[in-house]
């Protein structure tokens, strides 16, 4: 291989694009409310093991091209990304040092985060967006799925020697 697929950059970006197809997947409509925000669990995780090379202008860069995938207004979900992102690049240090329980309840909250700016932003371009709590269902399914990102992703780090 050379140079470990340019220093793992190959590996990191291949999980970026599954985590958007994932998160762009059509799924019934019995669980389309529960969907995991996979694109922001696989960022998060990037954010926090390598901050100086995959945070905030991945973010908005991936963030538009999940604007255009899903055909919303554009720029709603990469300001949502961007400004997460940008708190767990602020937090780094201290979220890779917590117990994984704690990650995940922190996973959560930023996927609320995440929820409610675009709520905002909808509610402040498009107006009369009704307020709906469906909107954190992601969280929850999140917060449990998230030790599973975390352990898939950190043995793809260390295989791939991607730093």
């Amino acid at each position: 291989m050379s140079a470990h697929i340019a220093n793992g950059r190959l590996v990191v970006w291949l999980t970026l694009f599954i985590g958007m197809m994932f998160q762009i997947m059509p799924l019934p409509q019995v669980v389309e409310a529960w969907r995991p925000d996979w694109l922001l669990l696989v960022m998060i995780y990037w954010a926090m093991a390598l901050p100086h090379r995959y945070s905030i202008l991945t973010a908005w860069l991936l963030g538009v091209m999940l604007d255009v995938l899903l055909g919303a207004h554009l720029g709603i979900r990469s300001l949502a990304l961007s400004l997460v992102i940008y708190i767990v690049v602020l937090l780094c240090q201290r979220l890779r040092n917590y117990p994984r329980w704690q990650q995940s309840l922190l996973v959560a909250c930023f996927i609320c985060i995440y929820h409610v700016v675009i709520f905002w932003v909808q509610f402040v371009v498009v107006g009369a967006t009704p307020f709906n709590v469906e909107m954190f269902l992601p969280a929850i399914s999140s917060l449990f799925i998230w030790w599973w990102v975390f352990w898939i992703l950190r043995n793809m780090r260390r295989h791939y020697k991607v730093r």
